[in-house]
C-alpha cells in the first residue's frame, strides 16, 4: 500500500457527505476519488451514489471506514484515492470481495476485543473461522455472550467491563450480517476501535487486500491527480 499520500496530496478527508470541496479539501474518501479520477463531483452518502466504475463492496466497506475513525486516524485512506475508481468488476468477484471483508474482519478485527473483554475461547473460535458459515455461527456466539456480560456488567455497576462487552455485542452482530453488507464489516472496526489501539491499521490493510481481489485499477498519475484536487479545491472544476 502506497503511503505519504496524506501528505502528497494535501486533501482533507471527513465524515458524512459534501456537496463540494472546499479550500482544504474536505470530501470523504469516495468523493475525494472521483475527483481524483476526473470525473464529475456528486456528494456520496452511500455506496450506491459511487460512479459505476466503484467496486460497490470496496467503496461501502471504504465509506464505512472513512465515517467511523476519527479525524487523526481517517488520513490512512488518503492511499486509496487513486484506487477505488476502476475497482469495479463481475458479480461474482464482488461476491468474493464482500466475503473477504467479512471473513477477515471476525478472524483479524474481532479477536483482540475478545480476548480483552475475558473471552479467550471465542477470540480463538473467531481467529480459526476458516468459511463463511463458521465464522457468522462465532460471531452470533460472541454478540450472544458479550451482550450477557453487558447486562450483568450493569447490574453489578461494573462500568469498564460493560463497556467492553457492548463493543463486543456491537461489533459481533454487525460481523454476523457483513456477509449480506460490506458495509457492515466496517461498523466491526468501529465497534473495536475504541478498546483495540491497531483495529483501524487492521482495517485498513484488509481493505488493502481487498483491493488486490479481482480488477485493479490502473495506475493514476499523481500529478494529474494533483492538478485535479487543486481545482477542486479551487472551485475551478
Amino acid at each position: 500500500m502506497a503511503a505519504g499520500f496524506e501528505h502528497i496530496l494535501n486533501w482533507r478527508l471527513l465524515a458524512g457527505s459534501h456537496d463540494f470541496p472546499g479550500p482544504d479539501g474536505g470530501t470523504c474518501i469516495n468523493e475525494a476519488a472521483i475527483v481524483a479520477a476526473g470525473l464529475p463531483y456528486r456528494a456520496i452518502r452511500a455506496s450506491a451514489d459511487c460512479p459505476p466504475c466503484f467496486s460497490p463492496p470496496l467503496a461501502a466497506y471504504a465509506l464505512g471506514l472513512n465515517d467511523g475513525m476519527p479525524d487523526p486516524e481517517r488520513p490512512r485512506l488518503m492511499a486509496f484515492v487513486l484506487r477505488l475508481s476502476g475497482s469495479a468488476d463481475t458479480p461474482a468477484v464482488e461476491a468474493e470481495r464482500v466475503a473477504f471483508l467479512a471473513l477477515a474482519s471476525v478472524r483479524r478485527i474481532l479477536p483482540p476485543l475478545l480476548d480483552l473483554a475475558g473471552l479467550p475461547t471465542l477470540a480463538a473460535a473467531c481467529d480459526g473461522a476458516g468459511d463463511a458459515e463458521r465464522a457468522q455461527a462465532v460471531a452470533r456466539a460472541a454478540a450472544w455472550q458479550g451482550g450477557a456480560q453487558a447486562q450483568d456488567a450493569s447490574q453489578r455497576g461494573a462500568w469498564a467491563q460493560g463497556a467492553r462487552a457492548a463493543a463486543v455485542a456491537r461489533a459481533a452482530t454487525a460481523a454476523g450480517k457483513a456477509f449480506a453488507d460490506a458495509r457492515c464489516a466496517a461498523e466491526v472496526a468501529e465497534g473495536a476501535a475504541p478498546f483495540v489501539t491497531e483495529t483501524w491499521a487492521s482495517a485498513v490493510t484488509i481493505l488493502d487486500e481487498a483491493l488486490e481481489i479481482g480488477r485493479r485499477a490502473a495506475p493514476l498519475e499523481r500529478a494529474l491527480v494533483q492538478r485535479r484536487l487543486d481545482a477542486a479545491r479551487s472551485g475551478s472544476v
